[in-house]
């Protein structure tokens, strides 16, 4: 395919991984990544990242986003929760349990893809900005790829665009992951993060980060949110732990110069939502744009982490294998996971 942008934003990774490039940065996660991080495998322990996902209840952390709705599968009117199989032949011994779910897919622990942020800009260079996302999709464009091999796409409004949460399934998200402990030095205090402060701890803590890897942050947001028991304060929690500063110009330069492949964190949005007002034309929310628009850096959300940096602090470590894959859900534009730490 022909390039589909004249123009790109300052700073993007637009055209660096091909024209038709859908991985971003996670083309970084070579196979050597992933020897360097099995080597990082020493005691054999791993560590479940996610929370249930019925947490944080409510929805006062996002009012558009639901908890999950479980409930029976049914056949003609009857649910299949403890059905036992003699009612279709008095033959069978079997009892049946079969369920399914509504689910919001950023609800909980979350992959957002590079589908979730796009932003207007003037990718054809005609003076007039677009809606355009990473690598200059535009919405509702479709390519041939792994899981639409005629690149048909899903066939309706419904499909977000060819930077669906898929492609990172495929690719099968695994490779060195990063803890940076944020709530080790700062606590519950609410504070927003610069590229001062993350700098600060990382020397402190001799944090290494290469190109390729993925940065992870325990804020602690998690283990205050997951004690009120699916009831959220949102006054606590509105003034609880650090969260990225994404109006920060060197934090978004160090994450451009660090060569990250993704950002994870145990809080909601990464950074800090509302972002620091600005006058004029700005981002809501200028980290998700640095990264997912103009990057291609995933972002993880809302990741259950203490036990992980526990264990980590403890033998002064701070490398691991992380293994966290989303649903191969085309045309989705987040979705739920279940990282997996190994040390």
């Amino acid at each position: 395919m022909t390039q589909r942008w004249k123009q790109r934003p300052t700073g993007s990774t637009w055209g660096d991984f091909g024209a038709d490039d859908q991985l971003g940065r996670l083309n970084l996660l070579t196979p050597e990544k992933v020897r360097q991080a099995v080597a990082e495998v020493k005691e054999g322990l791993s560590f479940c990242l996610s929370l249930p996902l019925d947490y944080p209840g409510e929805s006062k952390l996002n009012a558009r986003r639901k908890p999950p709705q479980l409930a029976p599968t049914t056949l003609k009117g009857e649910p299949y929760m403890n059905f036992p199989l003699n009612k279709l032949d008095p033959r069978n011994t079997d009892v049946v349990c079969d369920d399914q779910v509504l689910l919001s897919l950023q609800y909980s622990t979350q992959w957002d893809s590079f589908a979730h942020i796009g932003s207007w800009f003037d990718a054809d260079g005609d003076g007039q900005p677009e809606m355009v996302y990473y690598n200059g999709y535009r919405a509702h464009e479709h390519i041939k790829g792994p899981h639409d091999p005629k690149g048909e796409g899903c066939g309706g409004e419904s499909c977000a665009t060819a930077l669906g949460i898929e492609n990172m399934a495929v690719k099968a998200i695994q490779g060195r992951g990063v803890l940076v402990d944020l709530h080790a030095h700062f606590g519950n205090e609410r504070r927003l993060v610069g590229h001062e402060d993350l700098r600060r701890v990382m020397e402190a803590d001799n944090v290494r980060i290469e190109p390729g890897d993925m940065l992870v942050l325990h804020t602690g947001f998690v283990e205050v949110m997951a004690g009120m028991n699916r009831r959220p304060d949102m006054d606590v929690l509105n003034r609880s732990c650090a969260a990225l500063d994404g109006r920060d110009e060197r934090l978004l330069e160090w994450v451009t110069q660090s060569g990250v492949a993704a950002i994870c964190a145990d809080n909601y949005a990464v950074e800090a939502y509302p972002a620091k007002e600005r006058d004029g034309a700005r981002a809501a929310l200028p980290l998700h744009e640095h990264c997912l628009f103009k990057l291609g850096v995933p972002l993880g959300e809302l990741w259950w982490l203490k036990d992980l940096a526990q264990w980590l602090r403890a033998h002064r470590r701070n490398h691991f294998l992380l293994t966290a894959p989303p649903l191969r859900l085309p045309g989705a534009v987040g979705s739920p996971v279940t990282p997996v730490a190994t040390v």
